[in-house]
Parts: structure tokens; C-alpha cells; sequence
């Protein structure tokens, strides 16, 4: 198999990431306001994570400190109940990642940035082709709802991509309650 184009990388994501999402919402039909591809700081596969109120509300509030443990929870994604959900639909995604050359300390400073910035922005155009199919919602309903491709550990990238992928209603308590600074 050849290396996969980008145009293959958001195919594939796109595709995964909707059946994982309508999977999810159709088994769980929550009021979700987080839905984010998350990758690592060598641009890895993504997986999904997702929170619903109900699901932050459930998971909060057998706490000590209810509220404390809601403020620590809302926007982790290594928390959520549903994080890697869908991910037998990451097979394709993880296999044309694999196919692409190997991001490590070999490769020149140049070629890994090159191929950090295009898987990036793979996922970046899958997650705006979902919102643009309406996956996320329509109107009120999509501004009620947080998307992104978050790489962990956090960076400020991550504020520039959730200002790309979401309309200003969408990102304001996440800009002020997690986003890294730009």
C-alpha cells in the first residue's frame, strides 16, 4: 500500500468519526457539550472522548466535593466515561497512520513538522466536514456543543483549532475554564 495522501487520512477519519459519534449519541442520548478527536504531541491516530452533562453530573456526584470534582472533571477527556469510544472504528485510521513514515527522533526537525502539520490538519478537516454535515447539531443546538482535535499534553494549538472548528457560543466556557494560552 502506498503512503496515504491526506485527503485518505480525513477520509478515513471522517468516516470512523461519525459512525463513532452517531453510535454514540444514538446509544446515549445525553446532553453532550464535549466531542473532541484526541491525538499525542507526535500526532498519533486519534481517538474520541465526549462528556455529556448527565455523564459529568453521574460521575460527580459520588465525590467528596461535588462541585470541585465537576470544575476537574468537565473538560478531561482521560476522565470521560466516554473516552475511545467507537474506537473498532479506528482500525482503517490507525492502519493509514501506520503507513505514513514514522513520526521520531530520526526524522529531520524539518520533514517531522511537515508531517505533524499535514496529520493535523487531517483531522482538523474531518472534524469540519462531521460539523459540516450537521453531526454536532444545527443553530442553538451546535452552539451548545464543544468539537476540536486536541493533542495531550495541552498546547495552545489547540485554542487555535477550537476557534477554527466552532462558532464563539460553542468555545466560551472552555476558553475560560481550559484553554491553554496562545
Amino acid at each position: 500500500m502506498a503512503t496515504p495522501t491526506e485527503e485518505e487520512l480525513v477520509n478515513a477519519i471522517a468516516d470512523a468519526g461519525r459512525q463513532a459519534i452517531l453510535q454514540l449519541f444514538r446509544e446515549h442520548p445525553e446532553t453532550f457539550y464535549y466531542c473532541a478527536l484526541i491525538t499525542t504531541g507526535e500526532a498519533h491516530a486519534p481517538f474520541l472522548a465526549a462528556w455529556s452533562v448527565e455523564a459529568l453530573e453521574r460521575a460527580a456526584s459520588s465525590a467528596d466535593d461535588p462541585e470541585t470534582e465537576r470544575k476537574y472533571l468537565k473538560w478531561s477527556y482521560a476522565d470521560s466515561p466516554f473516552c475511545c469510544y467507537g474506537e473498532e472504528y479506528f482500525d482503517l485510521v490507525n492502519a493509514r497512520f501506520a503507513k505514513r513514515p514514522l513520526m521520531n527522533y530520526q526524522m529531520e526537525e524539518q520533514e517531522w513538522a511537515v508531517e505533524y502539520e499535514l496529520r493535523l490538519s487531517a483531522m482538523e478537516k474531518a472534524v469540519a466536514q462531521l460539523d459540516s454535515e450537521g453531526l454536532f447539531g444545527r443553530g442553538k443546538d451546535r452552539e451548545a456543543i464543544y468539537i476540536n482535535v486536541e493533542v495531550m499534553p495541552p498546547d495552545y494549538t489547540n485554542t487555535e483549532r477550537a476557534r477554527r472548528l466552532n462558532p464563539p457560543q460553542a468555545i466560551a466556557a472552555w476558553l475560560e475554564e481550559a484553554a491553554e494560552p496562545s
